[in-house]
């Protein structure tokens, strides 16, 4: 299915027209609204109703954040490079709660079995948080297995985010469900979305 046409098909099921970002793996968070579509940001939330907040990824992770009282919600495209930046916690202070009242959903990424990275990727995640460095498995010289959902999760902990769900699912090695990236150099994208009922 072609990019519009997945877009359309997705959108009989949304109760509007979703808030695309223009993402670039870094770590900007904007309030969706519809005049703030095609925004370079990696990050969206918002406290009104029908709002949909919306990433796409193909290997990156998207998380859902969510207030369990239903104030705000919101999502982020959380690649390596957004991870290490701080993408989640720009987030959760842009939702602007308590992050122990949010529930956090992790979706489909690239699993710790088929992301394997160099050691530039490991050194950004360490110069930051030297906990980090459990999320990586040494493979070669010089390269590592990194487990985007292990480093999500501490970094949602950190923040007082324990309430978390999802991430056990790889896209680079279930070719039925899901679009890769690394597995097929492709550019189809799988959509995730968030919005307040």
């Amino acid at each position: 299915m072609k990019s519009e046409e997945g877009r359309l098909h997705l959108r009989a099921y949304l109760p509007a027209d979703p808030i695309w970002l223009r993402q670039v793996h870094g770590v900007d968070v904007v309030n969706a609204a519809p005049g703030s579509a095609g925004t370079p940001a990696d990050g969206s939330f918002t406290k009104q109703k029908n709002i949909v907040c919306a990433v796409m990824a193909a290997d990156c992770m998207p998380v859902l954040l969510a207030h369990d009282e239903g104030e705000v919600v919101a999502i982020a495209h959380a690649g390596w490079r957004g991870l290490a930046a701080g993408v989640i916690e720009a987030t959760i202070a842009a939702m602007g709660v308590p992050a122990g009242r949010i529930l956090a959903w992790l979706g489909p990424a690239i699993g710790p079995a088929a992301y394997e990275v160099g050691e530039e990727v490991r050194a950004a995640f360490l110069d930051s948080d030297e906990g980090a460095a459990a999320a990586f498995a040494p493979t070669r010289a010089g390269h590592w297995r990194l487990d985007l959902y292990a480093v999500a999760k501490q970094r949602l902990a950190s923040r007082g985010a324990t309430r978390v769900f999802g991430g056990g699912l790889c896209t680079c090695s279930d070719a039925e469900r899901f679009f890769s990236y690394r597995r097929d150099g492709a550019s189809e994208r799988m959509a995730a979305a968030i919005w307040l009922a």
